[in-house]
């Protein structure tokens, strides 16, 4: 498959690349989790004890439940904007190691035919047949790989849609649970 020592080190390398560039893309997405969740817990805390002062200051059971119910959408939102970060995070790092994968993939292909090509041009007399069943199971593979990332693509673009449209409604109902309960 190598015809020099310089292109088997270059292949080499090139899949140390794309194996250190998967990694430091999940390292990344890692990093970034991380720092959303300090964060989180860092506003939750503050939160709470602003929230535990609030209540504590109630004069009454009526100011206290009024105020209990007030900090329910607050709370609700910021869950609601920990969880679309937390999937946005992971979407990006899907797409930047979908990208990656897609580039080998069409690499690995590239080779596999040029290879094929120089096979087929020492390969004996009445071997078209075979060269062509290759090239065909090639084709088909490629066929069946962009439409299986079709389908991927889709299948999250409706869950997206999904989440979305869950959250809104769930943010909705929880605010009109508050707005009533301060009637």
């Amino acid at each position: 498959m190598f015809n020099t020592p310089e292109q088997f080190a270059a292949a080499n390398k090139a899949s140390v690349d794309a194996l250190l560039t998967l990694a430091n893309t999940a390292l990344a997405s890692a990093e970034r989790i991380a720092a959303l969740n300090l964060n989180t817990a860092r506003s939750m805390l503050e939160d709470g004890v602003a929230n535990a002062k609030a209540m504590l200051g109630a004069k009454d059971a009526q100011e206290f439940f009024a105020l209990q119910a007030s900090l329910a959408q607050p709370g609700l939102e910021k869950a609601v904007a920990y969880t679309r970060s937390v999937y946005e995070i992971t979407a990006q790092s899907k797409e930047e190691m979908s990208k990656l994968l897609e580039a080998q993939f069409a690499e690995f292909q590239k080779q596999t035919l040029a290879l094929l090509e120089k096979a087929t041009k020492n390969a004996p007399a009445g071997s078209e047949v075979a060269v062509s069943a290759v090239k065909s199971a090639i084709a088909a593979a490629t066929s069946a790989f962009d439409s299986m990332n079709k389908a991927a693509r889709q299948v999250a673009d409706i869950a997206e849609a999904n989440v979305a449209a869950a959250t809104n409604a769930t943010v909705k109902a929880v605010g009109a649970t508050a707005a009533a309960t301060k009637k």
